[in-house]
């Protein structure tokens, strides 16, 4: 995949609001984005690493995913999971966490309907991610670093839209060769991109992690207007 970073349309300091929004558990505390002076292309949900070991919305990668979407004119909504900071209810070893993001995904589609829907995550969060993306439909998928020993195996199907994993090839948490074997047992599979030298926090690599996920975003779209 070529890396360069595409054109993007945000030139301005993206619109934030921070809000809560129903979950299945109570409220969950959000960040919702939006480009500057411009009607969304699209939108995404967030999700974060677990929050068992200290993962929030803040997180740097996952505030590095939703900068790459609003940068790409997408609308992108980070949000808390279940008894991370001030959203409600306790740690639910994944299920719970799954019910949550797609309570988001609801928030958001009620709100921008006829636009491209997208979900995203970072380690935990991305397994969550891609259980959502079976769960419900979505048009596009992005997975940092994706715990899938523990939160996303015994998948009864793949989900069906364009999707990337990206991994560094030192994670000291996720085993890339794992994951390596995950993605070779699925037909047709993700698109796999390993980051040289990167780490599991991707340290000195989130600029090249975001332009990674911008220039898949950007090529997603350009495969779907030519459908």
């Amino acid at each position: 995949m070529n890396l360069s970073t595409p054109e993007t349309p945000m030139s301005k300091t993206p619109r934030a609001e921070r809000l809560f929004l129903d979950g299945p558990a109570g409220r969950l505390e959000a960040i919702f984005e939006l480009p500057a002076e411009q009607i969304p292309l699209g939108c995404v949900v967030v999700c974060h690493p677990p929050p068992q070991h200290g993962g929030t919305m803040h997180n740097k990668v996952a505030h590095t995913l939703a900068r790459a979407f609003v940068r790409m004119g997408f609308a992108a909504l980070r949000f808390n999971f279940r008894g991370t900071e001030e959203s409600e209810g306790v740690y639910d070893e994944g299920d719970g966490e799954l019910l949550d993001a797609l309570a988001a995904i609801e928030w958001i589609c009620a709100r921008y309907s006829a636009v491209p829907l997208w979900v995203a995550g970072f380690s935990f969060g991305a397994a969550i991610a891609v259980k959502a993306a079976v769960a419900t439909d979505v048009d596009g998928l992005i997975s940092v670093a994706p715990a899938i020993s523990r939160f996303a195996s015994g998948l009864d199907t793949q989900p069906a839209c364009p999707w990337l994993i990206v991994q560094g090839d030192l994670d000291e948490l996720v085993d890339v060769d794992e994951t390596v074997m995950w993605v070779d047992g699925l037909a047709p599979g993700p698109e796999l991109l390993i980051i040289p030298e990167g780490e599991h926090f991707f340290h000195g690599k989130l600029v090249e992690l975001r332009a990674a996920v911008e220039a898949f975003i950007n090529q997603s779209l350009a495969d779907k207007s030519r459908e």
